[in-house]
């Protein structure tokens, strides 16, 4: 029986807050990228051994058998042939790096991982071999373990039936790690064939020492449907036959691994769903975006306590809160969080609050223009929501609306931000207010029923508590989904 994949999307952004989150990629996730899953590698040997590899469930042995005739050279370089060069990582590779996964398992020989990584800004620590283990990269950000192997050592990888039965004695210190990781990080498993011996015998091993305590882990199965075999009855019969064997597996990998399957009609479906676990992690972190020289009709001390009081509700709700310091409103943003962490003596004040104050020594007017533009894309990849709230600024003896406000709005749209301007707070922020109303649909397909929402932070409220109400009924919508 399959997990649903509500489930598995919010088990796994959880895993994600506890920072005990890990995936395990297979072949399927780079053949998106342009390489070969494991029938296309073995492929040209299965010709020149009289078989048909469609036909063939081992390949492992397969491989074993072109090895016992021709030898390892002819492997090696084909795993350098189908592996070789480098592919842009696909869209899936992208959003897992994206997120802040520290821990990511391989029996892939390619470099697409690692390069999502450091495409993402990130510095992965490679574990290829045994020797490995006793080095850290310095500042690491994520340990990649290949435990078949990497393309650039090809003469090495895990191939052939020898080498998987010899797995264990031969790379122990994989099956060690891969085991406390099993145990201690929900995993994810995305492109991966559950025949691979070394695995079955590690998860088994997991099921022997744990049993009914074992960590719960989730992964992806292409959903089996009519339309993949033929017209008429025997077709018909085949679809039912392998939609009970799907059933069964899902069940046995439930009960015997602990590993929840979670059925997907394509598996080009699998980045969104991807996309998905992002968007609600990055949901619990909400970027307070603003600027006062004025509080509109809102007296001084009012407006103060309402930022106040807004990050203040934030923290205590989970919501890490990010900000750049605006003039007029940051203090207040640090005012609030601080406020509930001391009081509430919660751990650490990392967890609630992102400060970014802009750059000020750049004294070229356009240099400074793009400096704060890529640092406000910076500030606002790691925001899953904006809230936008006031957003003037005095030039000379004259109020204007904040055009860095506007920017920050921008650019939050331009990367899937879900923006929440408080129109009732004037300037900017009502102007943007305005924009999401007169387009509601377009800003807000998926959550529809927040209309009501949005008309109770718009114009004419003066109400700043009930803004507040408001403002957390959205962004809690948001987080969860619904």
């Amino acid at each position: 029986m399959a997990t649903s994949k509500e489930e598995m999307v919010a088990q796994f952004v959880k895993a994600l807050h506890e920072e005990n989150a890990a995936v395990f990629v297979g072949a399927g996730l780079s053949v998106g990228s342009g390489y070969v899953d494991w029938k296309t590698l073995l492929e040209p040997i299965g010709k020149r051994l009289g078989l048909d590899v469609k036909k063939e469930t081992d390949l492992i042995t397969v491989a074993q058998y072109f090895f016992n005739t021709h030898g390892r050279q002819e492997l090696s370089q084909l795993i350098k042939d189908k592996f070789g060069g480098e592919v842009d990582p696909g869209r899936g590779h992208e959003i897992l790096a994206d997120l802040p996964i520290k821990t990511f398992w391989t029996t892939n020989y390619d470099h697409l991982i690692e390069n999502a990584l450091r495409k993402a800004g990130k510095t992965p620590d490679i574990k290829i071999s045994a020797p490995d283990f006793a080095l850290i990269v310095p500042q690491r950000d994520a340990v990649v373990y290949k435990m078949h192997g990497d393309v650039d050592r090809a003469d090495s990888t895990v191939l052939i039936k020898d080498e998987y039965e010899m797995f264990h004695r031969n790379y122990e210190v994989f099956s060690t790690a891969l085991r406390g990781d099993l145990v201690s990080k929900t995993f994810l498993f995305i492109g991966f064939s559950f025949e691979d011996p070394d695995l079955e015998y590690i998860l088994s091993r997991i099921r022997v020492l744990l049993e009914k305590d074992a960590r719960q882990h989730y992964c992806f199965f292409r959903k089996v449907k009519r339309a993949d075999f033929s017209e008429g009855k025997d077709g018909e019969d085949q679809f039912r036959y392998e939609s009970i064997k799907q059933d069964l597996k899902c069940k046995d990998l439930a009960m015997r691994y602990h590993i929840n399957s979670v059925l997907v009609e394509d598996y080009d479906h699998i980045p969104l769903v991807l996309d998905e676990i992002r968007h609600r992690y990055k949901s619990s972190t909400v970027l307070i975006s603003g600027s006062a020289e004025t509080y509109s009709s809102f007296p001084e001390k009012v407006a103060h306590d309402f930022v106040h009081t807004l990050s203040k509700e934030l923290a205590a709700a989970r919501f890490k809160i990010a900000s750049g310091f605006g003039l007029g409103i940051g203090s207040d943003v640090i005012n609030g969080a601080l406020d509930y962490v001391y009081s509430t003596n919660a751990r650490k004040l990392d967890d609630y609050l992102i400060l970014r104050p802009f750059p000020q020594g750049e004294t070229d007017p356009e240099k400074r223009r793009a400096i704060w533009t890529r640092y406000r894309q910076d500030m606002v990849s790691a925001v899953g929501c904006a809230v936008f709230i006031f957003g003037n600024k005095r030039v000379g003896n004259d109020i204007l609306s904040a055009d860095g406000v506007h920017q920050e709005f921008d650019l939050a749209v331009a990367a899937g931000v879900k923006v929440i301007p408080v129109g009732a707070t004037g300037h900017a922020s009502e102007e943007l207010w305005t924009r999401v109303m007169d387009d509601f649909g377009s800003f807000y397909a998926d959550f529809p029923g927040l209309r009501s929402e949005f008309d109770a932070i718009g114009p004419g409220n003066t109400n700043l508590s009930e803004i507040v109400r408001h403002v957390m009924i959205i962004l809690e919508t948001i987080k969860n989904g619904c």
